[in-house]
């Protein structure tokens, strides 16, 4: 594994890269950065060079820390994937990295070649979605209480029953308030690509999960209704489905990029 450092309109981002063969891009979404895919980015790396990017409100990431912008986020991932040059590449983004990814194919076409938005969200004019992540940020002066209903907004019912309860409670110590975690939800509070989605070109494939608590599916279907040509798929996951359904999701992306 290699990782290298850009500097993209002052911010300091990063990227690592694994596996060899066509690109795949794998964008975080509202975390601590790409490590949150490090549970299935190396059963990838078998068939594909996979792109690990950490943009800014990930814990790699150094900026001025003021409110992140999705034109800047856009412009972090173009930078990336033009110094590895490997474009275009087959492209994923998770949750608030589906925003992301979604915007780069409208806006810079020419570096995407698939395009795979998962569990992503085109406006938050949806009432559900608004205030389930307004009371997510009320609850940033409480660490424990914000990690615990960050927990249950990303898994689903069954997945935290089959776990057992030492693991959901390691889960409810994982995720603590943090100024990058306020701004990342900051950011997802002031989405609306609903302009860009009718530009897309690339081959897609909008990914939604039915259990999803945060995001609900009925945001995937919207964007699948808007992208020309899209094609649409579900897991039977909440937000999570790297780590509820990895088989599953793995077998989606390479099938579509292939």
């Amino acid at each position: 594994m290699t990782t290298k450092n850009l500097t993209v309109d002052g911010a300091r981002i990063a990227y690592r890269t694994l596996g060899t063969g066509p690109a795949l891009v794998l964008v975080h979404g509202t975390g601590p950065g790409s490590v949150t895919w490090d549970g299935i980015a190396e059963r990838l790396a078998d068939r594909n060079t996979v792109i690990l990017p950490d943009l800014g409100g990930s814990d790699v990431a150094q900026d001025d820390g003021g409110p992140l912008t999705l034109e800047a986020l856009t412009r972090q991932l173009a930078a990336v994937i033009e110094d590895c040059g490997q474009a275009p590449v087959n492209l994923v983004g998770h949750s608030l990295g589906a925003v992301v990814v979604l915007s780069l194919a409208a806006t810079r076409p020419e570096l995407v070649r698939t395009l795979v938005p998962v569990s992503g969200l085109a406006h938050t004019e949806d009432e559900y979605v608004r205030n389930t992540l307004r009371l997510w940020l009320d609850l940033a002066d409480d660490p424990e209480l914000f990690a615990r209903f960050a927990m249950l907004a990303a898994f689903s019912r069954r997945h935290l029953n089959e776990i057992g309860r030492d693991a959901v409670e390691e889960l409810a110590r994982a995720f603590r308030a943090h100024p990058d975690r306020i701004r990342q939800i900051d950011l997802v509070l002031r989405v609306d690509i609903r302009r860009l989605l009718p530009q897309i070109k690339a081959p897609t494939l909008v990914i939604g999960t039915t259990q999803d608590a945060l995001v609900p599916a009925e945001n995937s279907r919207e964007i699948h209704a808007a992208i020309p040509g899209s094609s649409y798929a579900e897991l039977d996951s909440g937000h999570v489905s790297r780590v509820e359904r990895p088989d599953d999701l793995i077998k989606l992306v390479r099938d579509f990029a292939a």
